[in-house]
């Protein structure tokens, strides 16, 4: 379980399935009994948790409904990028189907100006684009033939440096099962692919405090 602060107050809380009971007894242990308005929880002290269903799963309106679906093993692409670096894979559950890591040398911006600036830009742009080809081309191998057996594509990392990638016209139907979820993390790595399918299929609370 990790937590963040949220945009607008409050945090996010990521939370696996299988805690998702635990969780919610902590809850009302920590702010008094809680009742629900479809998936909005208020506690007794004025506290509220608003849950968020898992990438792939239906929509739902209710605790229970949102139980037995978070609890299905989905097949999620993965897409991770920042800089030079990606990690694309597929995740079943919690275990990687098929993976693939790969870095592409991105140069770090100058601070030195005028011709030698333009110059360093030029060359970093270059870079950039060949390593979002790169890929975009790691996607088409392993994602696409598993298209039709995702129920999400969660990326992470940059979101420049995904969307580069997802620009590639022969990824749509990819682009199309993306999620709204998009994680944050390091420099993509094998162990960060491994956390990131963990994270893709975690309960999203938003928790306010009173």
């Amino acid at each position: 379980m990790s937590a963040r602060q949220a945009a607008g107050g409050g945090r996010w809380v990521d939370v696996a399935p299988e805690r998702l009971t635990r969780w919610l007894e902590n809850f009302a242990a920590r702010h008094g009994p809680w009742t629900a308005a479809g998936l909005l929880l208020t506690a007794a002290d004025g506290a509220t948790a608003d849950l968020v269903p898992p990438p792939g799963a239906p929509p739902v309106g209710d605790l229970e409904p949102l139980r037995r679906e978070a609890d299905v093993s989905r097949r999620i692409g993965l897409l991770l990028a920042r800089k030079g670096a990606v990690a694309i894979g597929v995740a079943e559950g919690t275990k990687l189907i098929v993976s693939k890591v790969d870095t592409h040398y991105v140069q770090g911006r100058t601070a030195a100006g005028g011709w030698s600036q333009q110059r360093f830009a030029r060359r970093r742009d270059n870079q950039a684009k060949a390593a979002a080809a790169d890929g975009a081309g790691i996607a088409a191998r392993l994602l696409l033939p598993e298209v039709r057996t995702l129920s999400a594509l969660v990326a992470g990392g940059d979101r420049t440096a995904v969307e580069s990638i997802l620009a590639a016209p022969n990824l749509q139907p990819l682009a199309a099962l993306r999620s709204e979820r998009f994680l944050d993390v390091p420099e993509p790595r094998r162990t960060v692919l491994e956390d990131a399918a963990a994270q893709a299929r975690t309960i999203q609370i938003l928790v306010r405090d009173p």
